[in-house]
């Protein structure tokens, strides 16, 4: 029987939920996001479920104020999801 790693699920589940987000704003959004997450943090898209402050600075040193319309997208697409507290707490962190 294969053991599921419900951990490696939700960091899937929100890395695509990144990935969707960024992608609604055109294929560069996504590509400078994560250019600048490797740049700055030596990290990728899927890192951020363990690191969401890291996509936070990103997100503003690339958006400025318009990075709480992609946080509030992103959130939308994980409000199905927030029952679960490491969700949450992504969530939360992501949005300080």
């Amino acid at each position: 029987m294969v053991e599921i790693d419900k951990d490696q699920i939700k960091k899937a589940i929100v890395a695509l939920a990144i990935e969707q987000t960024l992608l609604e704003y055109g294929s560069p959004a996504l590509e400078k996001v994560s250019n600048k997450l490797f740049e700055d943090y030596h990290c990728y898209v899927p890192d951020c479920y363990n690191n969401p402050e890291y996509l936070n600075k990103v997100l503003k040193d690339l958006f400025g104020n318009s990075h709480t319309v992609i946080v509030e997208s992103i959130r939308k697409r994980l409000e199905k999801m927030t029952m679960q507290d490491p969700i949450k707490d992504f969530l939360a962190n992501l949005s300080e």
